[in-house]
């Protein structure tokens, strides 16, 4: 249509200046590019209003969140004792068990200490008993004897303290988990306190994210009110997969990041297969459980300096621009928290072509067919 209106004029001008039309035939040409432009112009505004209403049903809200995958229990292994690294006896990635040896430190130097305590436990045990068979003759009194005890008590206190020790150079897994990376290898000197390696048991995983204090509330009434089978806890990979196993709420923190306005929730995991490991990220989604709320497509919206506004046609036909509350969001329609009611009758289509306070023409279109040509499909 533009370009006819164009060529119109152009036909004109070149008309007028080769001198081969007068100023009558340039004006002909352009009423009949007015003419065309008007009649463009009525075709582009002869749009059809499409009409809905808001409707209720129980939809399932999703939450998305970025999370840290960790070990419910992962410690550094730590030498209790020094000297030379003698023997180790796992590998790293390997499976231990509680109490099985991990890495063995050169026990020489602990070995002759617990020999020497060990002789002096024998020798003031000898004192003693020399001194019960003097007491019986007579030549010592009672409190030496209680003296000689005393000695015996404590060399055996010392021998336990080299026992301990001796124990010591041996290091076992206090629980059952996976080794991490080796830290010294066999031959090296060991401070006491120097990390040896890493122990993670991942049977079970602990899954931390963040949640702003709106959504909090809300997810702290589900679970205060026994209603905790409506939070459905799933984890996405880092490859976009879902793990197979079903998360649940295992704590929540104390308080508050004053900076942020979050705080920390923490998700727990089966690991069966020990398919999640210490140190993963992924995307903890939580599946929430809307029963009975009103729904509306988000595109029969529109926003103003932050505000969300529907328009809302009454019984005259009348226009009538609304402020609305969201509830949550889900996809392509909006929950409604304030502002609209199943009996409202809102534009569709066509914002754009009203304004508040205009009296329009409108086709009206059922909610469920509306919700059942959407993305998402409330239930």
């Amino acid at each position: 249509m533009k370009f006819h209106v164009y060529a119109s004029i152009l036909l004109g001008l070149s008309c007028l200046l080769h001198s081969g039309c007068g100023w009558e035939s340039f004006s002909q040409a352009a009423s009949e590019a007015d003419a065309h432009g008007e009649h463009a112009e009525g075709e582009h505004h002869d749009h059809v209003i499409l009409v809905t209403s808001p409707v209720r049903r129980d939809i399932v809200s999703t939450q998305p969140y970025v999370c840290q995958i960790h070990s419910s229990q992962h410690i550094e292994v730590r030498a209790l004792e020094g000297g030379y690294l003698e023997k180790i006896p796992v590998k790293e990635g390997q499976a231990v068990k509680k109490g099985e040896l991990m890495f063995k430190i050169l026990p020489t130097l602990y070995q002759a200490r617990l020999e020497s305590e060990q002789a002096e436990v024998q020798r003031v045990q000898i004192e003693m008993e020399n001194a019960q068979a003097l007491l019986k003759k007579g030549y010592v009194s009672e409190p030496e004897i209680a003296l000689k005890k005393a000695d015996v008590a404590k060399a055996k206190a010392k021998m336990a303290v080299a026992l301990a020790e001796l124990s010591f150079t041996d290091v076992v897994a206090p629980f059952d988990g996976i080794v991490d990376r080796q830290r010294n290898q066999i031959g090296s000197l060991i401070e006491e306190g120097d990390v040896l390696t890493t122990l993670s048991d991942n049977n079970l995983m602990w899954v931390y994210f963040n949640v702003p204090e709106a959504q909090y509330l809300q997810y702290k009434t589900e679970l205060d009110s026994n209603h905790a089978d409506h939070l459905q806890i799933e984890l996405k990979l880092a490859n976009g997969q879902i793990f197979p196993q079903r998360g649940k709420i295992g704590a929540i923190e104390a308080d508050f990041n004053n900076t942020t306005g979050n705080i920390s929730f923490r998700a727990d995991f089966p690991n069966p297969t020990g398919l999640l490991r210490n140190g993963q990220t992924g995307t903890i989604l939580i599946h929430n459980t809307l029963n009975n709320v009103v729904v509306i497509p988000q595109r029969a919206t529109f926003e103003i300096l932050a505000n969300r506004y529907a328009f809302v046609v009454d019984k005259d036909n009348i226009v009538h621009q609304r402020d609305i509350t969201l509830q949550t969001s889900q996809d392509d329609i909006f929950v409604i928290d304030k502002g609209l009611k199943e009996d409202d009758k809102i534009i569709l289509e066509g914002l754009r072509q009203v304004r508040d306070g205009d009296k329009i023409e409108y086709e009206f279109r059922s909610p469920d067919e509306v919700l059942s040509s959407l993305k998402y499909h409330a239930e």
